[in-house]
Parts: C-alpha cells; structure tokens; sequence
C-alpha cells in the first residue's frame, strides 16, 4: 500500500480509504469484519463514516471493528444531515454540532475522531460560528482535524479564509463527489485544493458501481443504481450506461478490471 500525506498535516494515509456507508444496512456484522480484515491486510488505515449511514449503526459497528487498532487508524465521521425528527438535531450550528460529535463518539467507542467532515455547507448557521464550534472541539481534543464535504469551491475558500483570519485549525482536507463520470470537481475544487495543499478524498469513485462491471450490459435486475433512487438518478441515464459499457471495454483492452481503471 502505499500513504500519502495528508494535505499540510505530515499524516499518512494510505492511497485508499475504505468508506463504511452500507455499515448496520446491507452490509451485516460479519460480512463488514471480513471486509476490515481484507483492508487491514492490504494496509489501510483510513476509515471513513458518517453518524447518519444507516441511523448511526455504521459507527457502531465501524467503532467495533477498530476498537484494537484505534491508535494506529485515521478515523473520520461528518455531521450536518437529520439524526431525529428534532428540529435542531440537524445543521452546522454549535448546538448540533457538538451533540453529534458525543453521540459519533458513544458509537464509535472513541475519545477522539482524526477527521470531523461538515458533510455539507448550511446556508443558516453562521459560518464563523459554525468554525469557532470546530476550533473548540479540537482544542478539547475531541476532533484532531477539521473537514468538510460536499462544499462548492467558493464555500470552502470562505471557511479557509474565515478561519485563518481568526486564527482557528483550519480546514485541512474535503470529500467532494468525484469519479469517471462526474468530473466536476475537476473545474474548481481540484484546482483548490491544489493550491491550498488541501487533502482530497473522493466519495463515489466507483460511480456506485456504474464503473465497475454490473453495468456494462445495461441496467441489471438488482444493485444500488437499481435499489436507490438517489444512486438511479446520479447514475442511472442511458448516457451513463453508454459510458460504462466503453470504460468497461476499454478495461478490458488494457487488461485490467474496470473497478481497478477507475481507481488508478
């Protein structure tokens, strides 16, 4: 396996990070140790989660699993989407922010977690406010670094500047959707983080699946483009299909699996 650092912070990474959003959902307990066990021999050490895959039993089952690795793993989880019919249980406010990270916490059976994602940007929560909750978290040692996901270019230039200005732990990476088949992080993200010296880990590099082989004879009888409606509609047009069925083929020439092309 081989690491790379980790934006400016002088952390490895390995060049793979495994997510664990079908954690406690379609993936069971033994089918995710086995899938650990299999990163861990590869030697991966970045674990990447969420407190809302699949209503919090992701981190519970992620936090069992690396329960007698914890110091020597990259952990990261976000915050940002609805825990509960609470009207506060959601969003970049102090408020929420701070119960989501105790709750990640408890599940992950953690004092700490490496990377705290915003997952998304709120257009309502103050932002140096929201920056401020982050800097105090990491200052209690409950967050090393912070992150944010799903952030447009500009968004992620307002929390860098924001937090240089008042001298708080800046942004130090981001997770923006990125693949064969959506490249638009290529415009001004990439370019970004680049010229930041953000960390850069993409969710979706597979397409969810698109750009493995399930799809390359059409639409199949089962599978996430066919079972979600969020993946159908990211993925699932005939001009996608069409895309898949030429990255497949051109796999095939260069003799490799499609999923390892798409990841290279």
């Amino acid at each position: 396996m081989r690491y790379k650092l980790l934006g400016k912070t002088g952390v490895k990474v390995s060049a793979l990070a495994f997510g664990t959003m079908p954690f406690g959902g379609d993936v069971d307990e033994a089918t995710a140790r086995a899938l650990y066990a299999r990163c861990r021999d590869a030697g991966i050490n970045h674990f990447d989660c969420a407190d809302v895959y699949n209503s919090g039993r992701a981190e519970a089952l992620l936090g069992r699993l690396t329960a007698d690795a914890r110091d020597e793993l990259i952990l990261s989880t976000k915050a940002y989407f609805p825990t509960s019919a609470d009207p506060n249980a959601r969003g970049a406010s102090r408020y929420h922010l701070v119960r989501a990270l105790e709750a990640s916490l408890r599940r992950l059976g953690t004092d700490r977690v490496d990377l705290f994602y915003l997952h998304r940007f709120d257009d309502h929560a103050d932002l140096e406010g929201t920056l401020r909750a982050l800097e105090d978290l990491v200052r209690a040692g409950k967050v090393l670094y912070p992150a944010v996901s799903n952030f447009a270019a500009w968004q992620v230039a307002r929390a860098l500047g924001h937090a240089e200005r008042l001298g708080f732990a800046p942004i130090v990476c981001m997770q923006p959707m990125y693949n064969l088949a959506k490249r638009q992080a290529e415009v001004e993200l990439l370019p970004l983080a680049a010229a930041e010296q953000l960390g850069v880990f993409p969710y979706n590099p597979l397409g969810g699946g698109l750009l493995a082989w399930r799809y390359t004879e059409g639409m199949p009888d089962a599978g996430r483009i066919v079972d979600n409606k969020m993946y159908r509609t990211r993925y699932g047009d005939p001009a996608q299909l069409e895309l898949a069925a030429r990255f497949a083929a051109l796999a095939r020439e260069l003799g490799h699996h499609p999923a390892t092309l798409a990841v290279a």
